[in-house]
C-alpha cells in the first residue's frame, strides 16, 4: 500500500462514522499482536489541554533520553502528524505500512465492509499508531484520547500514567449533559493501581474522578496541588518559575502563549514525574523549551499579522478570551468557522466584544455551520460581519479589512486552521 492508497484506505473509513465502543479495536490489536502493550504509555483525556499537555510531556520524556512517541488527533494539515517519533511525524511510507497491516487484518476480521462493525477512521489510526511505536521499538508513548475516555480506542492501552486534563462542556450528544456525566467517561481511562494525576477541575468533575479513582484502588495526584508556578512573556512563550513537591525546577522557557499553558505545564510536568522517578531538572528544561504544538495562540508575524487558535468550544473560547482581553487590538479581524455541535453562539459572544470585523466562513466539512446564519448573529450584535464560504477566500478577504497595521484572529475550528495554513 502506498501512502495515497493508505489515505484513500483512511478516508472510506469514514462513512463508519463515530462509534464508541472498544470491541473494534480490541480485536485489531489481538490480530496485530497486541503492540500497545510492548511499550510503556501514558494515557491523556480531558475536554481542553490535553494535546498540549501530551506535546509537553513527550517532549520531557524525549530530552530525558527515552525513545518516545505520541499520538494526537486531529491533525492540522497532513495525516502523518498524528504519529510522532522522537519528535517528527512517522515517515509516509512507515505510515502506509502501518495502514497496509491494520487494512490487511481489518479485511480477516471483518469480511463483510457494509457490517457496521467494522473499524472507524480513528479505530484505525489508533491501530496504525500502537504498531508504528512497536515496530520502532519506543520506551514509551504518550496517547492523547480522542474523545470521552470510556468507549476511545486509545483506552486499550495499559497505561502506566493516567492524565486527566480540564473538563468542561464538548460533545454533549455522546458524554452527557453534565459535568459529572462527562467527567465518569473521561475517568473511566483510570488503571487499576496505577496513579491518575489531574488537572484543574469543577468539584462535581473532581468528585466524580475521586471516586473512580478509589474504587480501583489509584493514586490520585492533584497536578497543581502543592505546586507554586508564576510566568512573564517572553518573545512569542513564557517564562515560567515551576517548582513542585519534588523538584523546584527554576526558569523554564516555554513556548506556548497564554496563561491556560501554565496549568498544563503542571500537569505534563507532575505525570511524568509519576511515570520517572529519575527525572531531571535539565531534561525538563531541555523538553520544555524544546516543545512544538502549532495553531495553540500561535502567532505568525506580517501586514497583518496572524494569530491563529483552535479554540473549538466554550471552555477553549474562554482561554482564548483571557488571552485576548491581556492583549488588546485596535484592528482585530476574527475569521472564523466552526462545527455544528458546538455551542457556538455561547463562544461568540464571549469573542465578539475583542474584535472590530467578524468574517465566518465554512470549513470543507459536512458537519460545519452556515457561515450566513454566524455573521448575521455578528451583525445583531453590532460587529460588521460578512460569509465567505471559501476559508482561503476568506482569508483574503480578513487581511485585506484588516490591512497591514490590524491583527487577523482565525478561531473556531482545528479543521478551519489545517485549511487556512497551506494559504500562508
Amino acid at each position: 500500500m502506498t501512502y495515497d492508497e493508505a489515505l484513500v484506505y483512511l478516508k472510506g473509513r469514514e462513512r463508519y462514522g463515530i462509534k464508541f465502543g472498544l470491541a473494534n479495536i480490541d480485536r485489531l490489536a489481538q490480530a496485530l499482536g497486541r503492540p500497545e502493550r510492548r511499550y510503556a504509555s501514558l494515557l491523556v483525556a480531558g475536554t481542553n489541554g490535553k494535546g498540549s499537555t501530551v506535546a509537553l510531556s513527550e517532549s520531557i520524556l524525549r530530552a530525558s533520553g527515552l525513545k518516545s512517541g505520541r499520538y494526537t488527533s486531529p491533525h492540522l494539515r497532513f495525516v502523518e502528524e498524528r504519529i510522532y517519533i522522537e519528535g517528527r511525524p512517522i515517515p509516509r511510507e512507515e505510515l502506509a505500512s502501518a495502514v497496509s497491516r491494520v487494512a490487511e487484518a481489518a479485511e480477516r476480521l471483518f469480511e463483510d465492509e457494509a457490517d457496521r462493525s467494522a473499524p472507524t477512521y480513528f479505530e484505525a489510526m489508533t491501530a496504525a499508531a500502537f504498531l508504528a511505536f512497536a515496530e520502532r521499538g519506543v520506551d514509551v508513548a504518550v496517547l492523547e484520547v480522542g474523545m470521552g475516555g470510556r468507549f476511545d480506542a486509545t483506552n486499550i492501552a495499559p497505561a502506566d500514567v493516567s492524565v486527566i486534563a480540564p473538563i468542561g462542556f464538548d460533545h454533549e450528544r455522546f458524554l452527557g449533559g453534565t459535568l459529572a456525566a462527562i467527567a465518569a467517561e473521561k475517568a473511566a481511562i483510570i488503571k487499576e493501581g496505577r496513579p491518575v494525576v489531574v488537572g484543574r477541575l469543577e468539584p462535581e468533575a473532581l468528585e466524580v474522578v475521586r471516586r473512580e479513582a478509589e474504587a480501583r484502588k489509584a493514586p490520585l495526584i492533584a497536578a497543581l496541588e502543592g505546586v507554586e508556578i508564576r510566568s512573564e512573556e517572553s518573545g512569542e512563550g513564557q517564562r515560567v518559575w515551576l517548582e513542585t513537591p519534588s523538584h523546584d525546577y527554576g526558569v523554564l522557557d516555554l513556548p506556548l502563549a497564554g496563561a491556560h499553558q501554565l496549568d498544563n505545564l503542571a500537569l505534563a510536568v507532575r505525570a511524568v514525574e509519576c511515570y520517572s522517578r529519575s527525572l531531571t531538572i535539565e531534561c525538563v528544561a531541555r523538553g520544555v523549551a524544546a516543545t512544538e504544538w502549532p495553531g495553540r495562540l500561535q502567532r505568525i508575524e506580517g501586514k497583518p499579522s496572524l494569530l491563529l487558535d483552535a479554540a473549538h468550544n466554550v471552555m477553549a473560547t474562554e482561554a482564548l478570551v483571557g488571552y485576548l482581553t491581556s492583549h488588546p487590538h485596535p484592528r482585530r479581524v476574527l475569521l472564523f468557522g466552526v462545527m455544528k455541535d458546538k455551542r457556538v453562539w455561547e463562544m461568540l459572544e464571549q469573542l465578539l466584544p475583542h474584535v472590530s470585523y467578524f468574517i465566518a466562513t465554512r470549513p470543507e466539512m459536512s458537519r460545519a455551520r452556515d457561515p450566513e446564519k454566524l455573521a448575521r448573529f455578528a451583525k445583531e450584535r453590532g460587529v460588521p460581519a460578512e460569509a465567505v464560504r471559501s476559508p482561503e477566500a476568506a482569508l483574503a478577504r480578513a487581511r485585506a479589512v484588516a490591512g497591514p497595521e490590524g491583527e487577523v484572529l482565525v478561531a473556531g475550528s482545528i479543521f478551519l486552521l489545517g485549511e487556512v495554513l497551506p494559504a500562508l
